[in-house]
């Protein structure tokens, strides 16, 4: 019997109370399972284990996780990216590149694309897993038709902070979050409207890879540090040291903001 699983009130309200007491007594729960954030093995019956709902437009997805890497929780995505999911999850999908700029995403209401790069970021001694986002060109205002670039200041708005000295660990930003799924980057999630659930500000056209030294740091802080900076700020690095001067950089041109995000579905501090 597998007494470690977990199923929480909000997946149980998804899958039914008879589905969510099979799994607690074993008939529908696996053996073993691959986790889908860590993607190292789990046992249910030994080792505390989270059910995790993926739930697209039209079909939902049930998955598995060590209850130390992610919590029971219920997921929106949309269904291009729960196929995506379930592709990574099934091994179907080859492992998109993790270098700088891989899997931009359209920009809402511009003809941009935004760029992220994972590195591990040195803090007090400590290893961060961070993602820069750098679009492609000058973001502008929706509505607007001018040539600036509001890049920073809509973040800005939405929470994000200034950033002027890169060894302090910026602030968590409430209702944004990171998805990892299958040891694999999907999406960077922000409040949706109307206190909706939260949508998708970045998302993969495929699943990107991340290095198993950002898996395990992101495993050991449950957050992801977000950097942004506009066009031509960053650039492509080949190295985690040439990101950290670039990001130095930026810093101190006033050209840098952050935010702290936590794994999809646990909450703010």
């Amino acid at each position: 019997m597998p007494r470690m699983l977990d199923v929480s009130d909000e997946v149980r309200a998804e899958i039914g109370d008879e589905e969510a007491d099979r799994l607690l007594v074993g008939e529908d729960a696996p053996r073993s399972y691959d986790c889908t954030s860590c993607r190292t093995p789990g046992d249910p019956e030994n080792d505390r284990t989270s059910t995790v709902l993926f739930v697209g437009e039209e079909t939902a997805v049930l998955a598995f996780a060590h209850a130390t890497c992610i919590p029971s929780q219920v997921v929106s995505v949309s269904e291009e990216q729960l196929q995506g999911a379930v592709r990574s999850i099934t091994g179907d999908s080859p492992a998109a590149a993790g270098g700088p700029g891989a899997a931009p995403q359209n920009v809402p209401g511009g003809q941009a694309v935004l760029g992220i790069t994972s590195g591990l970021i040195l803090i007090a001694g400590e290893l961060h897993p961070a993602l820069v986002v750098e679009p492609t060109a000058p973001i502008a205002r929706p509505g607007s038709d001018g040539p600036g670039d509001d890049f920073l200041p809509l973040l800005i708005e939405q929470g994000f902070i200034p950033v002027t000295d890169t060894s302090e660990v910026p602030a968590v930003l409430g209702g944004w979050s990171v998805l990892l799924a299958a040891g694999q980057l999907h999406a960077v999630l922000q409040p949706g409207h109307d206190g909706g659930g939260q949508v998708a500000w970045w998302q993969a056209h495929q699943a990107l890879s991340v290095t198993d030294g950002w898996r395990a740091a992101v495993n050991k802080t449950q957050r992801v540090l977000i950097y942004a900076a506009p066009v031509g700020s960053i650039g492509q690095q080949p190295r985690e040291d040439l990101l950290r001067d670039a990001l130095d950089k930026a810093a101190a041109a006033g050209k840098l903001v952050a935010a702290a995000m936590p794994l999809a579905g646990t909450p703010g501090a």
